[in-house]
């Protein structure tokens, strides 16, 4: 068993990708294998956590601080896995699906870190505008707000799903070892799981919600349409789509 998933996909290749090409491939794996899911499961599930007295305590920043610092790790290993692969003296394949694939996820981080910094601003109460009002982009839910949210939670949800058929074909380009997609469909399965665990338990709670509590009197919740795939207020039965 050991050498079988230790032998490589293909037989009749050799596992040999060399120092520049090994690197290339661990930090994409790492940024958008392990990195990038857990940045969207947190800023999904996480936005009001289970020991939370919401709406006593609202704004809790714990699923935004993961967020972030995934994300952001994720897209400094992607430009430093990017410039790895450039620097390899000999690429005998740089054409191809995962070469496509690959500059598509580069291009989708460009565009959501690019988007995240034109977000607009927060306002509402403890982060007053600059006219010293509770006005803002995102507790006004102003036009620029709304298509903010819209674009960033369908992007980052379409290279998630780019991002794992990149790493197969990379994993069946390089001749990866057995053990290696192996151990990533297990991982992927249990992200699924703990997914599929947490919306059943209704914890995809809208952001405005989380961040400012039920009261009709912020104007973000006299809205009738939610923004996500299953998102859900609190005492809601079902989540509602954008």
């Amino acid at each position: 068993m050991l050498d079988w998933l230790l032998a490589p996909l293909d037989p009749s290749r050799v596992h040999d990708v060399g120092f520049h090409l090994s690197w290339h491939a661990r930090m994409m794996v790492v940024a958008w294998g392990f990195l990038v899911p857990i940045g969207v499961l947190s800023a999904r599930y996480f936005k009001i956590l289970p020991n939370q007295k919401w709406p006593e305590e609202v704004d809790n920043r714990t699923w935004w601080n993961i967020h972030r610092s995934c994300q952001y790790t994720a897209a400094a290993l992607t430009v430093v896995a990017i410039v790895t692969i450039r620097l390899a003296p000999e690429i005998t394949w740089s054409e191809g699906v995962h070469h496509l694939l690959g500059w598509t996820v580069v291009t989708f981080t460009v565009l959501q870190v690019g988007g995240g910094l034109l977000r607009g601003t927060k306002g509402g109460p403890g982060h007053p505008g600059p006219d010293r009002t509770l006005r803002g982009d995102h507790y006004d839910m102003t036009p620029r707000r709304i298509a903010f949210e819209v674009m960033h939670k369908m992007a980052g949800y379409a290279v998630l799903l780019v991002s794992v058929v990149a790493i197969t074909s990379g994993m069946w380009q390089a001749n990866a070892p057995r053990w290696m997609p192996l151990a990533m469909v297990l991982w992927w399965s249990c992200l699924a799981l703990a997914a599929f665990w947490l919306q059943r338990r209704g914890m995809c709670v809208d952001t405005y919600q989380a961040l400012w509590g039920p009261d009709p009197v912020h104007p973000g919740n006299r809205r009738d349409r939610l923004i996500g795939l299953g998102v859900r207020r609190r005492g809601e039965a079902s989540g509602r789509e954008h």
